[in-house]
């Protein structure tokens, strides 16, 4: 019997690369726009799941990445685009006898996030942290885009 690994986001994620392929020859064929570097996407295995808050400074990411080594994770920021992308190193496994898996759910290989970020940032003040498999990116905001509180003085 052999081993099957399961990764229901596997399917959406290969979709998304067939559709940006199909619109990439489309665009080459007709010129509508240039072809971009994608070369980290097209080869990703997998997406780290990630949840963006925003506080009143800055907006935040915590993206989940465990088993994943602090430097073999890349981020950078270009054109309104913080990209992160990176690889979880597959376990070797000892051969035994005794160990039967039944299933293994956990995602090897490289992983590739995007996310377009508003013109309103301090680009030059992005700060990373990761910390026990979670990577915690804050993205200051510029003094035009933080709320400002007017007090209306009533007569």
């Amino acid at each position: 019997m052999s081993i099957v690994r399961f990764n229901p986001l596997r399917e959406m994620l290969n979709m998304e690369k067939e559709f940006n392929k199909m619109f990439n020859n489309f665009e080459n064929r007709f010129g509508v726009s240039k072809k971009e570097d994608n070369e980290d996407y097209e080869n990703a295995v997998w997406m780290p799941l990630t949840d963006i808050s925003e506080e009143k400074d800055a907006y935040k990411l915590q993206i989940d990445i465990p088993g994943v080594d602090k430097k073999d994770v890349k981020i950078s920021f270009a054109d309104g685009k913080l990209i992160i992308s990176g690889e979880r190193k597959e376990e070797k496994v000892e051969e035994n006898k005794e160990t039967k898996y039944h299933r293994i759910e956990r995602t090897y290989g490289k992983f590739f996030r995007s996310f377009t970020l508003p013109k309103e940032i301090a680009a030059d003040k992005i700060e990373a942290e990761y910390i026990n498999g979670q990577l915690m990116v804050m993205i200051p905001k510029t003094e035009e885009a933080k709320p400002k509180e007017l007090e209306i003085k009533v007569k």
